[in-house]
């Protein structure tokens, strides 16, 4: 089985990280790294490089976790670049990173955190970074 993880190079992106492949190394399963472009941009600071992408990789090797980096410019929509990885993934379950938010926050989840959520026909495991 596979397990879908939306990285980006941040805190919450590495709780993701973190949440996915300990999943995926209690489970047997494989791991697929959503890792696009937004919004057409060629130039995309939050895109891994080749060295850090090969550090990933180790990272999950280390816990005997197979992993590779979709790194597909899926276009603008958060959620279809999601649907889309995860039909061609198959991927039984999805790992997001959210925002830790003050109480006012929390009455309305970030945008695309929520999306995914009400959006995406398949699990999704939501995780906060550490403080």
């Amino acid at each position: 089985m596979t397990i879908l993880i939306g990285y980006v190079p941040t805190p919450r992106g590495e709780a993701a990280l973190t949440a996915g492949l300990e999943e995926a190394a209690a489970r047997g399963d494989e791991v697929v790294l959503l890792n696009s472009p937004r919004r057409g941009q060629l130039v995309d600071g939050h895109l891994v490089d080749e060295t850090t992408e090969a550090g990933l990789v180790e990272r999950a090797r280390a816990l005997g976790v197979t992993l590779r980096v979709d790194r597909a410019d899926h276009g603008a929509d958060l959620v279809a670049a999601f649907t889309s990885a995860v039909e061609a993934s198959g991927a039984r379950l999805v790992v997001i990173g959210v925002k830790r938010r003050s109480p006012i926050g929390k009455l309305v989840m970030g945008s695309d955190a929520q999306r995914l959520l009400l959006d995406l026909d398949v699990p999704i495991l939501a995780v906060k970074p550490p403080r």
